[in-house]
């Protein structure tokens, strides 16, 4: 009769607990797998999923009981750690879609809100639309897989230790607010461009001919030249959201 006595389980169990936990982490927050149309069940099973494929490539956590006062500070370290990576890559949504709204702004078509029922709240049309072409994109370019192997190669980086703030130091995460900022600047840069030429040029036949009605024709074109300007850069966002969600994720690399 084969028997197992405790401490062997508990060994068995305890690489696969950390991994768990951390993974799960990342997808509470990770663009597409975190939004509210997929199931926690669907979560818990790839977490579950990826762990026991992932598991014996890992490193050798150090020997912590479950049952002891370390492993709950090791618990909240790895999802924390979980968090803070899929976070990292929400910035980057997040910078898309305030490039969508500096674009609906100078377009205006901000005030076309509506309720997203994905984010719970408002969101402009221009914005929403950025951040379903950044999520198509994510999903295209295996952006799911990327932070996958990231998550998984993190336990290298920050192993599994009762300091469950450690990591913090290296990641700095409360600067990440300017890389929002700038991305967004960045890629709403090219169309905000083209419609203040086109308010320049607007501006410019108003003092040449008042006779014309400039407020008349003002919004169609640039509606217009906004719309122009989102068909002609639409095709190029690939690369910016690669190198931003690259740069973001090698911190933990």
């Amino acid at each position: 009769m084969v028997t197992f006595t405790e401490a062997q389980v508990m060994a068995w169990l305890t690489p696969w607990f950390w991994t768990f936990f951390r993974v799960l982490g990342l997808f509470t927050t990770a663009p597409v797998i975190s939004m509210r149309v997929v199931p926690r069940r669907v979560r818990i099973g790839l977490a579950l999923l990826i762990v026991m494929a992932a598991q014996p490539g890992l490193p050798e956590p150090p020997p912590i009981a479950l049952n002891s006062p370390e492993a709950v500070m090791v618990i909240l370290q790895q999802v924390l750690i979980g968090l803070t990576i899929g976070f990292a890559a929400r910035v980057v949504f997040a910078a898309i879609e305030y490039a969508g709204e500096i674009v609906g702004l100078q377009m205006g078509l901000n005030f076309a809100m509506f309720f997203d029922p994905i984010a719970g709240g408002q969101i402009t049309s221009v914005s929403r639309f950025y951040g379903t072409t950044a999520s198509w994109l994510f999903v295209v370019m295996n952006g799911h897989l990327m932070l996958t192997g990231v998550v998984l190669h993190s336990f290298t980086v920050f192993p599994v230790s009762p300091e469950p703030l450690a990591f913090l130091s290296s990641v700095q995460p409360h600067v990440w607010g300017a890389e929002l900022f700038k991305l967004g600047v960045w890629v709403s840069l090219p169309v905000v461009s083209m419609l203040i030429l086109v308010n320049m040029v607007m501006g410019l036949i108003s003092r040449v001919s008042p006779q014309m009605n400039v407020f008349s024709v003002g919004f169609p074109l640039t509606l217009a030249a906004g719309l122009t300007g989102l068909w002609l850069t639409l095709p190029l966002m690939q690369a910016p959201l690669t190198m931003a969600i690259e740069r973001m994720l090698a911190q933990f690399q």
